[in-house]
């Protein structure tokens, strides 16, 4: 009997402080030795010229999520874990969202339901709080926390989503009391509402104007009001998806007054602008800025260079994709007959969780913008740290042997063709890439080996985690 089941071997391994060349030995899905000429296995796979990183974790996607009546979203759990895979991802954290009036378990029980023997890559849900009622806070609430549901989200917009910062501050206490992490959607309802209704008045209903509902200055100023709650009641929060330089440089100065605030941001604020949204066709409505729709809303040439210096100063220790697909072709999607009316009915979200990692690694690491080494941690080991993850997101003995494989010099086109998410676009058509993931394991087995589909549904599993920040 061979020692390992595993071994990689020759490779470059890359962690989140260090480079260097390593074989890796990987016994009943765990990664048991690393070092120099290791032996001894059933299968050895050579990785001459590739690197050898952690999978990617995604904590931020959107999958089978309601949406409003007569939206669909474009994914389910199996083509969406399946393009996280393809993708060079290990781990997605989706959103079980409560409905109002809802009681928290029964949506995770439906939830459940939907993800169980359908994932390719192991998975774990944070809980949106849309009701935060009495028991809810008093009962439910504490309970799944120490059941391992250790991480929130709730919003500061979207009708039936928006809490009071009194239901906010709710909210927060309990995380205080119980350890979870809260990330927090900041942007100002009524401020959006307010631009909207005038948008309309004056006809601009495309596309193109969702953008134009929700300034830079709706963001920074729910952020700034977001940390100012958590600063009240003394607890940690993530500030998710952020999109400019005000917004960034909040988070900064409240980052060096000693409060344990979390950044995070993604490609669309990297790659895209605002002018993707633009209407073209003055004499109609062009639905094709409808592709690009999302909240935030991608800005300016320069608020992708502050996103970029905010991945550089660590304001931003988390990059996550914000998964959020829609088909464009279709009424149940960003088509929808109300959407034809004006941008406020376009469903709202774009499709990522497969491009994320190759649009940071050749944006960032191939143009020199971040190093090899904070790649690793901003895709995949901050987020296992940040959201208690134990054994996941490193390259090291006694972990999970969650591995992608990554050719460096590999160069390829993003293309809907090649994609294998459940929508029909994609809204990096044509973007450049050099380096691409080319086969992703999970605990040790092949999910993707040269660019073919080799694992199961159902293999990937459902992780209860421990508290958040706790995990060394």
């Amino acid at each position: 009997m061979a020692a390992f089941d595993t071994v990689i071997r020759n490779g470059t391994v890359a962690t989140a402080s260090d480079t260097f060349k390593a074989d890796v030995a990987i016994k009943k899905g765990r990664i048991v030795a690393i070092g120099e000429a290791i032996t001894d296995a059933d299968e050895t796979v050579d990785a001459s010229g590739l690197l050898v990183l952690p999978g990617g974790i995604d904590s931020h996607v959107h999958i089978s999520q309601p949406s409003g009546p007569g939206i669909v979203m474009a994914d389910d759990f199996e083509s969406a874990t399946r393009a996280a895979a393809f993708g060079g991802n290990t781990f997605v954290m989706p959103y079980c969202l409560q409905e109002k009036g809802q009681p928290l378990r029964a949506a995770l029980k439906d939830y459940h339901a939907l993800a169980d023997q359908a994932c390719y890559v192991d998975h774990s849900f944070h809980l949106i709080i849309a009701d935060p009622s009495d028991a809810v806070l008093g009962q439910e609430l504490p309970a799944l926390v120490a059941d391992g549901y250790s991480s929130l989200k709730i919003f500061m917009t979207y009708e039936g989503l928006a809490l009071s910062d009194y239901e906010i501050l709710g909210v927060l206490q309990v995380a205080r009391e119980t350890g979870a992490l809260v990330q927090i959607h900041a942007e100002n309802y009524d401020a959006i509402r307010f631009l909207t209704d005038r948008l309309e008045r004056a006809g601009k209903t495309a596309p193109y104007y969702h953008g134009k509902s929700r300034p830079i200055a709706v963001e920074r100023e729910a952020t700034h009001r977001a940390i100012s709650l958590a600063e009240l009641i003394d607890v940690p929060i993530v500030i998710v998806h952020v999109s400019n330089r005000e917004a960034m440089e909040e988070i900064r100065r409240a980052q060096a007054r000693g409060l344990k605030i979390h950044g995070e941001t993604c490609p669309q604020y990297l790659v895209l602008t605002e002018e993707d949204m633009q209407d073209i066709n003055k004499d109609g409505l062009n639905m094709e800025g409808a592709k690009y729709v999302c909240s935030p809303p991608p800005r300016d040439k320069a608020s992708q260079e502050a996103c970029w210096e905010g991945l550089q100063r660590g304001v931003f220790s988390l990059f996550s994709s914000d998964h959020c697909p829609f088909r464009y072709d279709d009424e149940a999607g960003k088509l929808t007959p109300k959407g034809r009316t004006s941008f406020r009915w376009v469903p709202n979200g774009i499709p990522g969780v497969e491009t994320r990692l190759p649009i940071l690694f050749s944006e960032g690491v191939s143009k020199g913008r971040i190093t090899l080494n904070q790649f690793v941690a901003l895709t995949a080991t901050n987020h296992a740290k940040t959201y208690g993850l134990k054994g996941k997101g490193s390259i090291a003995i006694g972990y999970d042997a969650d591995i992608a494989l990554w050719d460096p010099q590999k160069t390829a086109k993003i293309s809907q063709s090649g994609l294998h998410h459940g929508s029909d676009y994609t809204p990096y058509e044509g973007i450049e890439i050099s380096g691409w993931p080319v086969a992703t394991m999970l605990r040790g087995k092949f999910v993707v080996r040269d660019g073919q589909l080799t694992g199961a549904k159902g293999e990937g599993r459902y992780v209860t985690r421990g508290k958040p920040g706790a995990v060394a």
